[in-house]
């Protein structure tokens, strides 16, 4: 069974701490959005009680990112604690779409016993991860004319505009 799965059947004890290290490799990651660079650590303890599993800890990693405005990779570390309910997956809703409340962002289903370990780990990394990932707060982007780092260096473009709906009116007043 991989790192990833979590088969909770095996579990005789009410109560359980589980540590676990995995690499980067073994999680499905959407490389349009972020990398993981390095091991991913878990660690958590778990409750049992009859089929409901709470889990609760810390997820350890580093992201890869690229900035919205200079387009320069970095790394953001990640250290975010989890609390989740694990539900039969008989207990889900059936239909389309659900309305999802407060409660319902730390409930999660497991089937067959079985819990996704690496679908809790990327779940916790969308949350935290930034819409418009920056690599410093005053970062000053690209020069939108000839696409120079202006964090590195300087560019010779004039930041003029001119609108060319109102280049006859510009003719008119250099004719008076």
């Amino acid at each position: 069974m991989s790192d990833l799965l979590l088969d909770v059947s095996q579990m005789r004890e009410a109560r359980d701490c589980v540590e676990r290290t995995v690499s980067a490799d073994a999680l499905a990651i959407d490389a349009g959005v972020f990398g993981v660079g390095g091991p991913v650590r878990l660690a958590f303890t778990i409750q049992k009680d009859g089929q409901r599993f709470r889990l609760a800890g810390k997820v350890q990693a580093t992201l890869d990112l690229e900035c919205s405005r200079c387009l320069v990779g970095f790394e953001m570390p990640v250290d975010e604690a989890f609390d989740l309910l694990y539900l039969p997956q008989s207990e889900a809703k059936a239909g389309g779409e659900v309305e999802i409340e407060g409660d319902g962002l730390s409930t999660a289903y497991h089937l067959d016993q079985v819990i996704d370990l690496g679908q809790l780990v990327m779940e916790q990394f969308f949350m935290v991860a930034p819409m418009k990932p920056l690599c410093s707060e005053a970062c000053r982007g690209l020069c939108s004319m000839c696409g120079t780092n202006l964090n590195t260096g300087s560019c010779s473009c004039t930041a003029r505009w001119e609108d060319p709906r109102l280049a006859a009116l510009r003719e008119i007043k250099k004719d008076t």
